[in-house]
């Protein structure tokens, strides 16, 4: 195992157990910084949005238009990239349907206390919702991995916008969890293991995708990571962002995600 992939299993392994950070938020802050969150939650967005358009999107158009024309490699693109929202939806569809896995929960949430018929309910409910972080999680950690991969200065920018977002993931697991349970510790181990699919995301597509790496399957991946990651932007962080939002603070931090990550290309390029 090389250097580069090391680096890239470790970013995927950082950006994994930032859930652990947000179920220690719920154990210890006092209150919900909730402009912190929506301006967070939107700058990660931001990130993700602009990085996928901007960088991944043409690094994927670059290798299949190299690999199969101009005409074929673009089409081939746009269906990578279309291929990746439709996986993304299809996810959705399958996994219990809950609650947006991506939702705040807040400090406040574990003051308010259930009664007693309802600690069930929040075991299960806490269960399910480490399963589809979980689930969602796996991809992501394969677009860091192959981001990082391919360039290493963007796959810290994705790792970093994946850790933002998965912070407030790691207070969604452990909430329901801590009043099913009474159990601090148990509640943490569930957040942190619903992050640690992102590693084993990126170990799989070490192990499956790289011993087949060619300028068409790095393509079509890069593009499906696209869509994957504007998916996941469109359909659950900013929506997330918006229920907390005030004054567009949620747009503010995207545009601010954007910026970061248009003079970071610039000034690494």
């Amino acid at each position: 195992m090389d250097s580069a992939v090391l680096f890239a299993l470790g970013l995927t392994l950082f950006a994994g157990l930032a859930t652990g950070i947000g179920s220690l938020i719920a154990f210890f802050a006092s209150r919900t910084n909730t402009k912190f969150l929506s301006i967070s939650l939107g700058f990660s967005a931001g990130v993700m949005i602009y990085v996928s358009m901007v960088e991944i999107f043409v690094k994927a158009k670059t290798a299949l238009t190299t690999a199969h024309g101009d005409s074929l490699g673009y089409w081939l693109t746009i269906g990578g990239f279309f291929g990746g929202m439709v996986f993304m939806a299809a996810l959705d569809r399958i996994l219990p349907q809950l609650e947006n896995p991506h939702e705040v929960k807040t400090v406040e949430d574990m003051d308010a206390g259930p009664t007693n018929d309802q600690y069930a309910h929040l075991r299960k409910m806490g269960i399910f919702t480490a399963l589809a972080i979980g689930i969602h999680n796996f991809p992501e950690g394969i677009a860091t991995f192959m981001s990082a991969i391919q360039d290493p200065s963007l796959g810290i920018a994705i790792a970093i916008a994946v850790a933002i977002h998965n912070i407030p993931e790691g207070i969604a697991v452990s909430v329901p969890i801590y009043y099913a349970t009474g159990s601090r510790k148990k509640a943490f181990q569930y957040s942190v293991l619903s992050g640690l699919s992102e590693p084993v995301g990126a170990i799989a597509a070490w192990l499956i995708l790289m011993p087949f790496m060619s300028d068409t399957m790095f393509g079509i991946v890069f593009a499906g990571v696209a869509g994957i990651m504007v998916f996941i932007s469109l359909d659950e962080l900013l929506p997330a962002a918006k229920r907390y939002d005030e004054a567009h603070l949620s747009i503010y931090g995207l545009i601010a995600g954007m910026a970061v990550m248009a003079v970071s290309l610039v000034l690494i390029a």
